[in-house]
């Protein structure tokens, strides 16, 4: 693709960096849309949360647009483009480890609220990470990123969701590939949470796997603690000055939901959606 590069499009520089993770389309026949023209189309769309139909004209018909995102989608395109980044930065020594983790509430729009069945997932809006929480139907993104702002792993729920529950699945996503021989890095050096992640389960679960947190008591559980008196056991480590470090898993939330679609939930689909999360921390990562 030539000429100006217009807003929300891809720089060439993020082009040669994603151009080489592209799958190849694999089929004779006619040669398939030209793969910059559809990603910046996909980008757009994704970028002003507008509907599909009214992607411009330039990038190509909406329907090879949809088409080609809901097959990358579907068969883990993205999320391996995410991991491959992420490989290459590890192998750069360029992610730092003093992980946080958090969630923010996302709002569904009406358009996302009628799921349909999908190949992988049932008719149920649980199933397609939607619960009715104090605003409405919505989904709760569960994140942990990396001290720079980056996100290591993603879990998608329904709003409803405690985020203490799903800490483990989160932790568990973190799955960063090495570039040669070797199992993806799986374990943080340091772990910083708010207290809304204060548990004996979390806290085990961090200590069992050999990994540092900082994670701050919760009001009542000190006050139990207190009046138990010597059988309360000791108060948690708390380091004030590595918990200051835990407003980059905000920045990073304020930097996703720079992207109007997955600010404002449209997508009927959890796999549609966590696509849409994929490619806006693909972004943060190149």
């Amino acid at each position: 693709m030539s000429g100006v590069v217009r807003r929300h499009e891809l720089s060439d520089a993020e082009w040669a960096v994603l151009s080489g993770l592209l799958p190849s389309s694999g089929v004779a026949g006619r040669p398939r849309s030209d793969d910059r023209v559809v990603l910046n189309g996909i980008v757009w769309k994704l970028r002003t949360g507008s509907a599909w139909r009214d992607v411009p004209q330039r990038y190509g018909s909406w329907q090879t647009l949809y088409t080609r995102f809901r097959r990358w989608a579907l068969d883990g395109t993205f999320s391996r483009m995410l991991k491959a980044i992420q490989a290459q930065k590890d192998a750069a020594g360029d992610i730092d480890w003093l992980v946080s983790v958090d969630s923010t509430i996302v709002r569904a729009h009406q358009h996302a609220t009628g799921g349909k069945r999908g190949p992988s997932t049932g008719t149920k809006r649980g199933d397609h990470a939607l619960g009715r929480s104090r605003g409405g139907l919505s989904t709760k993104v569960h994140l942990a990123c990396d001290g720079r702002g980056r996100p290591l792993g993603i879990v998608l729920t329904g709003g409803n969701a405690n985020d203490c529950t799903r800490f483990e699945h989160v932790m568990d996503a973190i799955r960063v590939p090495r570039t040669g021989p070797g199992r993806p890095r799986t374990r943080p050096d340091h772990v910083i949470a708010d207290k809304g992640y204060s548990s004996r389960k979390i806290r085990a679960y961090l200590r069992r796997r050999g990994i540092a947190h900082t994670i701050p008591e919760r009001a009542d559980q000190s006050a139990n603690r207190h009046r138990r008196g010597s059988y309360g056991g000791r108060p948690p480590g708390f380091n004030r000055i590595t918990y200051r470090h835990r407003n980059v898993v905000e920045r990073c939330f304020g930097r996703l939901k720079q992207w109007r679609g997955l600010a404002t939930r449209y997508d009927k689909t959890r796999e549609s959606y966590q696509a849409t999360v994929t490619i806006a921390s693909l972004f943060l990562w190149i």
